[in-house]
């Protein structure tokens, strides 16, 4: 199967990557994610990716703003860490290096909210205090025009001069720390623009001080100083910053609160009873016992006890699931009225939880190809924005016959400077898939990263494979046929003689039988031909269950029940043949049921524009019945599993995005060749491995859901774009002066470092706002 196109797949739930993944062909093991600090715009995302890329042996490397996190994909050989972190020193910055797992094994959450950002989140606080206690007091000298006395006169300026050295040299020192470091290494980014902008107007303003005869104002008249705009402009930058840190702190909470829910210690039952011991200690194989209220520790396989599990952390469903002896239960799931004992099964980075959060931390971690535009533009935008200031104060020196014209171009240069900062281009995609993806693991909905929900947002066909995703994908015992003896005689037979077989189809029947009352014994020469039926002794009867093929192969003569069995296809049901001691006996048919809200599903994804069509390697009859029962008029039936592939390909050469729903090791082909394949988490491995996004709960109406929280990410991800873009086209002409002569309108550089760092908040803030998304499957012709 051509796999060139499809991001690289990521382990199943309970197995997850350790590293984020790219769309290129590459193993887990081929991927490394560095945590970078010292990144403060989308400029500095362009110079590592560069340096990265530069390495030997580094096939692609993507910087993410947002996460401050480097992916990075190798070639036939590893590249030692010591390599990569050199070439990120060598760009100007540092990698931090979090431990990979914490005491209870599982993988630390490294997104977003790590100790660096509580670090850094402290010291600006402490800065902007520092550096508010000296620009409120400088602010009101300034902006005083007189009516304080003495504010303009010698003093006062000397005064000021020292209020705005503190917050140059001190809390603002940092931007021009950053700016030399990136101009050694012959780039320019954020802090280059933050830093010439405060720097030009606090020089400006030394000179106009201490040598006043220098300017055209001559001796007796003071040129004007701009100290408190180059106090302002670093005090707002730090509040920018401070709130910017505070937000990206939030934008990790979905899966903070999943880790928080797992308990650190467990009930471990041994020879000595039971002992409470760490999570860390269990092995697979240990018994633990949960008692109400508390949550489970590990996964693992219910032993004894029977009890009601909220499994919402896991699957998004609020509803309680009932578990008896046999079934399975996952780590930091919550016990509810009953005592249990399970053994345990995985532990660690290997639970379930362990694979939500190596999900989303790779979502979060990766770009969608929207972001390359940002990329694109921030990589050419600060050197672009320098040349424009230089030429907005060379225009107004020129031009301003006055004879504050010097005064006037520098505060035009610095104004230009300061509001260009491209901080809000850089968060605008990071920001939204970061938010986007944790409110999908909060609802069960696990996407592979932002190509995966770049290309979720603009679907417009999906395939859905009919067993197990429309259907429930658990046969049952629907209708019992006699014509010789009674029932409860026959299902007695039947029931004994299928409990033999491992087949679907015989463990239905065998259910279904039980239900109505039969008794299982012992069968003896049991027999199980493959796809045709299965033989055997019971009770001293020589029995047979199968096919009318297989009954008519054995001698029985099956003609009195082949109308009903041929009505039952026609119907969706699955007929078997019984023979009792060589005479046809009865018929058996099994169905398997709709899936809950399955038609309401296929209405939403109509109504959303979408075209349905079933994809399924069952009969036609059968598929055909399904599809009616749940509105679907496209049916693709009694295809191979390379067949399905094929229908998505000729889809996609007709130009539709492509989704594909399934969860068997046959769709693993039309998975892997979707655009977004898309997998039930109660599916095969292979079948999540393949897939760009599982749908954890196993519940079909989560697929509506994904793909309108895909269409929400997206739409954020333009809006923020958008206004990013407009802010910088919009105020670049602003800050130059270019409407003053229409309109009297100038930009004053305080204000344009307030509406800079705005900006970056606004985003995140925006961003935010898909932590409401609504998760409600919505009713047939309800607006979004």
């Amino acid at each position: 199967m051509d796999t060139s196109k499809k991001p690289e797949k990521s382990q199943r739930i309970g197995a997850p990557a350790t590293h984020a993944q790219r769309p290129e062909a590459a193993t887990a093991d081929e991927t490394v994610s560095l945590q970078i600090e010292g990144m403060t715009c989308s400029a500095c995302v362009i110079r590592v990716e560069r340096a990265l890329r530069a390495v030997e042996g580094v096939e692609q490397a993507d910087v993410n703003f947002a996460t401050e996190r480097a992916t990075v994909r190798f070639g036939a050989k590893r590249v030692p860490q010591a390599q990569l972190n050199a070439a990120i020193e060598g760009a100007g910055y540092h990698v931090s290096a979090p431990p990979n797992t914490r005491n209870d094994g599982l993988p630390v959450h490294e997104a977003v909210g790590t100790d660096t950002d509580g670090m850094e989140h402290g010291r600006l606080k402490t800065d902007i205090k520092i550096s508010l206690a000296l620009t409120i007091p400088l602010l009101v000298l300034g902006m005083s025009h007189g009516l304080i006395p003495g504010a303009d006169g010698p003093i006062g300026r000397v005064v000021q001069f020292a209020l705005a050295s503190g917050v140059l040299f001190g809390p603002g020192f940092r931007f021009f720390r950053l700016a030399w470091s990136a101009a050694r290494h012959r780039a320019a980014d954020m802090n280059t623009l933050v830093a010439i902008g405060a720097g030009a107007a606090y020089l400006y303003s030394t000179v106009a001080v201490f040598l006043p005869s220098l300017f055209p104002h001559g001796e007796h008249h003071s040129p004007h100083v701009y100290f408190e705009a180059s106090g302002a402009i670093l005090t707002f930058v730090l509040v920018g910053k401070w709130l910017e840190t505070r937000a990206k702190k939030r934008l990790g909470d979905a899966v903070a609160a999943l880790l928080a829910l797992q308990p650190k210690t467990a009930t471990r039952i041994d020879a000595a009873g039971d002992t409470e011991v760490p999570v860390a200690a269990l092995t697979p194989g240990d018994l633990v016992r949960v008692r109400p209220g508390q949550s489970i520790p590990v996964d693992g396989e219910v032993v004894s006890g029977n009890s009601a599990v909220d499994e919402a952390m896991l699957t998004g469903e609020s509803t309680p699931v009932d578990k008896a002896p046999g079934d399975i239960v996952y780590g930091a799931a919550l016990n509810q009225d009953g005592m249990l004992v399970v053994r345990v099964t995985r532990v660690g980075a290997e639970t379930a939880l362990a694979g939500i959060v190596a999900a989303v931390e790779q979502a979060q971690g990766s770009k969608a190809p929207i972001a390359r535009l940002a990329d694109v533009v921030s990589g050419i935008f600060v050197p672009v924005v320098i040349g424009l200031a230089i030429l907005a104060a060379v225009l107004w020196f020129a031009f301003d016959p006055s004879e504050a014209a010097l005064a006037s171009a520098v505060e035009r240069f610095v104004a230009v400077l300061v509001i260009a900062c491209p901080c809000a281009l850089g968060l605008a995609t990071p920001a939204a898939v970061a938010v986007g993806s944790g409110r999908g693991a909060e609802l069960g909905i696990l996407m592979k990263g932002g190509t995966a929900l770049e290309a979720a947002s603009h679907v417009n066909t999906v395939f859905i494979d009919k067993t197990g995703t429309l259907t429930a994908g658990r046969p049952e015992l629907s209708e019992v046929v006699t014509v010789r003896g009674t029932e409860a005689a026959l299902l007695n037979l039947v029931a004994t003689l299928e409990h033999a077989s491992e087949h679907p189809l015989a463990r239905a029947i065998t259910r279904g039988a039980e239900v109505r009352g039969a008794r299982v014994t012992t069968a003896t020469d049991f027999r199980n031909i493959p796809g045709r039926g299965v033989a055997g002794v019971v009770d001293g009867h020589v029995m047979a269950v199968g096919t009318e093929a297989f009954l008519s192969a054995e001698g029985v003569a099956v003609d009195e029940l082949v109308d009903a069995a041929e009505a039952a296809g026609r119907t969706g049901g699955t007929p078997s043949f019984v023979a009792i001691d060589g005479l046809l006996a009865g018929l058996l048919v099994i169905r398997d049921q709709v899936a809950p809200n399955a038609r309401q599903v296929v209405s939403e994804l109509k109504s959303l524009g979408i075209r349905v069509v079933m994809l399924t390697g069952d009969r036609a009859s059968t598929a055909h019945f399904i599809a009616a029962q749940l509105g679907v008029s496209e049916v693709i039936a009694e295809v191979s599993p390379q067949m399905k592939a094929d229908a998505v390909s000729e889809a996609q050469a007709l130009g539709q995005i492509v989704a594909m729903v399934g969860d068997g090791i046959n769709d693993a082909p039309a998975l892997a060749k979707a655009d977004v394949g898309v997998a039930m988490g109660h599916g095969s491995d292979i079948a999540i491995s393949s897939a760009d996004l599982t749908l954890a709960s196993g519940r079909l109406d989560a697929l509506p859901q994904a793909l309108r929280l895909a269409k929400a990410t997206m739409r954020t991800i333009r809006q923020n774009l958008f206004w990013a873009f407009i802010y910088n086209v919009a105020g670049i002409p602003l800050a130059a002066g270019a409407l003053y002569p229409l309109t009297g309108w100038l930009l004053s550089p305080m204000i344009a470092s307030a509406a800079m760092s705005l900006s970056s908040v606004s985003v995140l803030t925006n961003s935010l706002r898909l932590r409401r998304f609504e998760s409600r499957l919505r009713s047939p012709g309800q607006q979004e």
